[in-house]
Parts: structure tokens; C-alpha cells; sequence
């Protein structure tokens, strides 16, 4: 029960971070501040950061679709 809750907030921040691109810039700006509003494990924690690093690579206009992609065996799992 204690994973799905942890996943649930990892599905929580991903599905806003599709769809608010200012709260994707946020995360991407201070990742330890937003990620403090969420209920995370460390691992993934560390995913999201993971994942923010390929999104330094990434056209603008696909930062969100990527970190969908990056997180979303973690979430599915």
C-alpha cells in the first residue's frame, strides 16, 4: 500500500508537469523545492533528477513529452 502511494505522487507530478508548462519550468529552475510537495521515495527522487538532466537536452517544446517518457516505466511499475 505504502508503493502505491509513493507512485501515486510520482503519477501526480508527472501528469502536472505535462500539462503546466510554468510548473515544468519551476521544476526544472528549483527541483528540490517542487519536489518537496510531493510524497516521493529516494529512488524516485533520484528518477525525476535523472530525468530533469535529459530534459537540458530537449527542444522546448518537447521538455514535457520527455519527461513522460523518461518516468514512465517507474510509474507503470
Amino acid at each position: 500500500m505504502i508503493r502505491n502511494a509513493m507512485a501515486q505522487g510520482l503519477k501526480e507530478l508527472v501528469g502536472r508537469a505535462m500539462i503546466d508548462p510554468d510548473f515544468l519550468a519551476d521544476l526544472q529552475r528549483s527541483p528540490e523545492l517542487v519536489l518537496g510537495q510531493f510524497e516521493l521515495s529516494d529512488e524516485e527522487r533520484a528518477t525525476v533528477r535523472h530525468a530533469l538532466d535529459r530534459l537540458a537536452t530537449s527542444p522546448p517544446g518537447q521538455r514535457a513529452h520527455t519527461l513522460h517518457n523518461a518516468l514512465l516505466r517507474r510509474v507503470a511499475t
